[in-house]
């Protein structure tokens, strides 16, 4: 089991429409980590201490709905405007406004939204294999995407994912983790065992109330949302991803105009777990010179 050697502290915060758990370490310039589907604060076990120890606050949320955050009732609370709420609160809340926000799949896709629907919270932009939702049109008809993306709507089916993933001690939920990644060994079972252990806690219904949500947003409602993002902007690629398409990890020109893209040739789309080095260090490179 990986042990984090940056001492965390854990905190709540009781924002306006949401109380959320967080680790915290370090002092410095505040780093925000946005996780993905099916992890919680945990995922970014090999990022908080490399953080740390470069001079960072680093804060790592469990979003709504996961881990032993708050997880409100109804579909409708999970939606893309409530995320991006729940983000622009916590670094308020935090006191070190803007921050670096630093978002992988569901959590790369509230970045995006954040940077763009509450520029004023958000100083730089990380995000880790999820594509601009500019692209959402293109992937929609792309025949390759459409057939990488399968699991999308069955995630979004009333009830059966909730079983599937606790099938069987979990096997559905281990099973997501160990093949979205390339390298043998970047999740161990005693770190399935932690995810096992926070998901049996707080159920999936909350985290599987996000694919939901979205299947109720329009395609053409959304791009019709869509601002440009002025901050430096990084983007992460496990160029193995085997849901997301590469054609889509470079962010249009038109709408993120200070970015630069970086593929991790032997990882998937746990990019961060996968090859953690790698990652931390076009991260850390990236993050050079930033300053409180």
């Amino acid at each position: 089991m990986t042990e984090i050697d940056a001492p965390l502290r854990h905190h709540f915060a009781a924002l306006p429409d949401v109380r959320l758990h967080y680790v915290e370490a370090g002092e410095g310039p505040l780093v925000v980590l946005l996780h993905g589907f099916p992890e919680f604060w945990y995922g970014w076990r090999h990022q908080i201490p490399a953080l740390a120890r470069a001079g960072f606050r680093v804060v790592a949320p469990d979003l709504r709905g996961y881990g032993r955050s708050e997880c409100p009732r109804g579909v409708a609370s999970y939606g893309l405007e409530r995320l991006v709420d729940d983000v622009s609160a916590l670094v308020r809340h935090l006191g070190n406004s803007p921050a670096v926000l630093v978002g992988h799949d569901w959590g790369g896709l509230v970045a995006w939204w954040a940077a763009m629907l509450r520029p004023q919270c958000v100083s730089r932009l990380v995000i880790a294999n999820c594509p601009h939702p500019d692209h959402v049109g293109a992937m929609l008809v792309d025949p390759e995407q459409v057939r990488r993306a399968w699991y999308m709507p069955l995630l979004a089916l009333p009830m059966l994912p909730e079983r599937w993933l606790a099938w069987r001690n979990w096997s559905g939920l281990r099973r997501i983790l160990t093949s979205g990644s390339e390298r043998p060994g970047a999740f161990t079972s005693g770190e399935l065992d932690r995810y096992v252990e926070a998901f049996a806690s707080s159920g999936t219904t909350g985290p599987l109330a996000y694919y939901r949500a979205l299947l109720r947003h329009r395609p053409a409602t959304l791009r019709a949302m869509v601002r440009p993002i002025e901050v430096p902007t990084q983007v992460i690629w496990g160029a193995r991803d085997r849901w997301l398409s590469r054609a889509f990890a470079e962010p249009p020109a038109k709408w993120v105009w200070d970015a630069r893209l970086d593929f991790v040739a032997e990882a998937g789309h746990f990019v961060h777990a996968d090859r953690p080095e790698d990652f931390n260090r076009l991260l850390l490179g990236f993050l050079a010179g930033v300053s409180s």
